[in-house]
C-alpha cells in the first residue's frame, strides 16, 4: 500500500532510480547474502561476549549451569530466526517486528511497538554498546584503574555514534563493507580466546575448580534463571536485525533464510567454547568479582600480546554499534513511512539514497541516552523491552497460522516453534517481575502507557500542528530529502 503523496505525480515506473529527482526513489538492494550473514553474527557478537558471562554467573550461580544457559540461549536465538525468516517471507517489508505486528494486529499495537522501540529500545542499545566501546578504548589509557573517567568515556562514545552516523548517511555499500571487516575481525578474536584456552588445557595450567563444583550453588528461584536469560540472550541479540532491512536485501526469499540458518548457528558454538575458554583460564569466583573478563584472560593467556583483547573488544563493539545504527534507522524509517513517525522520518538523500533524517534522529536520541547512561541497567531494560516485542511478532505468526489459510509461503516453520518461542518470552517477560522486581521495570510500563494518548492524539484523531509541516519543508530541503516508494 503506497502513500498518495509518494507517487509525486510522475508517470515513471515505481522502482526506477533516480540520481537527483524525486520519483520513483528507493533503498537500494545492496545486501547480498555474505553481507547478511555478517549483519547477522555482527550485531550479535558485541560488548555481550566479553561482559555478560559474569551476569550470567552471578544470577545462575553455577559454571556448568552458565554453560548450559549459553547454549540454550543459542537455540532460542535459532528458533527465534527461523520463525523471523518465515514471517519475512510473507511480510516482505523493512521494519523487522513492527511491520509484522501492523499488518497482523493493525495500527495501535504497531505503533506502541515503535514508540518504544525508536525513543527508547533502539537508541539505548546503541548507547550502551557505545559506552562499552569506549570502556575498552580507553582502558589501555588507563593502566590499573578500576573506574575510568566518566566524562571522557561518554565523550569518547558520542564521537563513536557521530562517526557511523557519517559512515551510515554517506552510503549504506560503505557501511556494510564496515559491517564485513568488524565480522571477519570479532570471528577472528572469538577463535584467539577459543584456541588460547585450548593451549592451557594442553599445557595442564587449567582452572580445576569449574569442573570440581560445575553445578554446585546452581539457583532454583524462577527470576533468577529468567535474569540470567537476559543476560546471555543479551549477547545474542541482533539475531533479527537482517529482517529490518529485507528491502535491501537481494534475493530476500532465500537470502533471509540462509542467513540465519549461517549466523545464529555459528554464534552460539563460538559463544560456548569461548566460555569453557574463559573457565579453564579463571575461576567462578575471579569471573564474578570482574568487570573486563576478555582482559584479564588475555593477561593470562596473551601476555605482551594482551593489548590485542582490548583492541578486539573495540573492533567488536564498534561494529555492534554500526549494524544497530544501520538497522534501527531503518525501523524508524519504515514507521514514518507508514504515518506513525513524522513524515520527514520517510524521506531518502535524493543522491546518497540513505534514510538520512531517520539516522539523525536515532543519532540524536541516542546522544541523549549516553548523558546518563550505566551498562548494566541497559542490559535488563533492553531484554524485557526486546522479549516483549518478540513475544507479540511470536503470536502474530500463531494468529496468521490459525486465522489465515493458503498463506504464500516460501518456507514453513513447524507450528509447535513459535508456540515454544511464545511461552519463552511469557516467562523472560513475567518471571523477573515477579521474582525479582525493579524500579526499571514500572518505568518501561509507564512509558509503554504514555504511548496511548500520543497515539490517539497524533495519530488516530490526526491532529496537525503548522509549525510541524513548516520545519518538515525547511528540513527537507536543508537535508536534501524526498518521499520514497516500495520496492514490492
Amino acid at each position: 500500500m503506497e502513500r498518495s503523496e509518494e507517487k509525486d505525480g510522475s508517470n515513471k515506473p515505481a522502482g526506477q532510480e533516480q540520481g537527483s529527482g524525486t520519483a520513483g526513489l528507493m533503498l537500494k538492494r545492496e545486501i547480498g547474502l555474505w553481507s547478511a550473514v555478517s549483519m547477522t553474527a555482527g550485531c550479535m557478537i558485541g560488548s555481550g561476549i566479553f561482559m555478560s558471562p559474569q551476569g550470567v554467573l552471578v544470577y545462575i550461580g553455577s559454571p556448568g549451569a552458565s554453560l548450559i544457559v549459553w547454549a540454550t540461549c543459542g537455540l532460542l536465538a535459532m528458533l527465534g530466526a527461523l520463525c523471523y525468516a518465515e514471517l519475512g517471507s510473507l511480510v516482505p517489508e523493512s521494519g523487522g517486528d513492527y511491520a509484522y505486528i501492523l499488518r497482523t494486529f493493525g495500527s495501535l499495537p504497531a505503533f506502541l511497538v515503535i514508540y518504544v522501540y525508536v525513543l527508547v529500545g533502539r537508541p539505548a542499545g546503541i548507547t550502551a554498546v557505545s559506552l562499552s566501546f569506549a570502556e575498552y578504548v580507553l582502558a589501555p589509557f588507563y593502566p590499573g584503574c578500576s573506574s575510568l573517567p566518566q566524562v571522557i568515556v561518554k565523550i569518547v562514545a558520542s564521537s563513536c555514534i557521530l562517526l557511523l552516523l557519517l559512515i551510515n548517511f554517506w552510503s549504506s555499500r560503505m557501511s556494510t563493507v564496515l559491517m564485513n571487516v568488524c565480522t571477519t575481525a570479532k570471528v577472528f578474536s572469538l577463535l584467539v580466546i577459543v584456541v588460547g584456552g585450548a593451549v592451557v588445557l594442553m599445557q595442564g595450567h587449567a582452572s580445576t575448580e569449574s569442573l570440581l563444583f560445575a553445578f554446585h550453588n546452581t539457583t532454583q528461584q524462577a527470576g533468577r534463571i529468567g535474569m540470567a536469560f537476559y543476560q546471555g540472550l543479551w549477547s545474542f541479540d541482533g539475531w533479527s536485525n537482517i529482517n529490518t532491512v529485507i528491502e535491501e536485501l537481494k534475493n530476500p526469499k532465500q537470502n533471509l533464510l540462509w542467513a540465519v540458518m549461517t549466523a545464529v548457528p555459528l554464534v552460539t558454538i563460538l559463544y560456548v567454547l569461548v566460555n569453557i575458554s574463559y573457565l579453564l583460564v579463571m575461576s567462578p569466583s575471579e569471573i564474578l568479582s570482574s568487570d573486563a573478563i576478555a582482559v584479564i584472560w588475555g593477561d593470562r593467556v596473551l601476555g605482551s600480546w594482551a593489548w590485542l583483547v582490548p583492541l578486539a573488544v573495540a573492533l567488536s563493539t564498534f561494529g555492534t554499534v554500526n549494524g544497530g545504527f544501520f538497522s534501527g534507522s531503518r525501523v524508524c524509517y519504515a514507521a514514518a513511512r507508514e504515518g506513525h513517525m513524522p513524515q520527514l522520518m520517510s524521506m531518502i538523500h535524493v543522491n546518497r539514497l540513505t534514510p538520512a533524517p531517520a539516522q539523525i534522529f536515532t543519532t540524536a536520541v541516542a546522544l541523549l541516552l549516553v548523558i546518563p547512561g550505566n551498562f548494566s541497567t541497559f542490559v535488563n531494560l533492553l531484554s524485557f523491552l526486546s522479549w516483549l516485542t518478540y513475544g507479540t511478532t511470536f503470536a502474530c505468526l500463531l494468529y496468521l497460522r490459525i486465522k489465515t489459510k493458503n498463506l504464500p509461503h516460501t518456507y514453513k516453520v513447524p507450528t509447535f516453534i513459535p508456540a515454544i518461542m511464545l511461552l519463552v518470552s511469557l516467562y523472560l517477560v513475567l518471571a523477573p517481575i515477579i521474582d525479582h522486581p525493579q524500579i526499571e521495570f514500572l518505568y518501561i510500563f509507564l512509558f509503554v502507557l504514555s504511548g496511548f494518548p500520543v497515539y490517539f492524539l497524533l495519530f488516530h484523531f490526526q491532529c496537525q500542528f503548522k509549525c510541524i509541516q513548516t520545519a518538515t519543508m525547511h528540513l527537507q530541503l536543508l537535508l536534501e530529502v524526498a518521499p520514497t516508494t516500495k520496492d514490492h
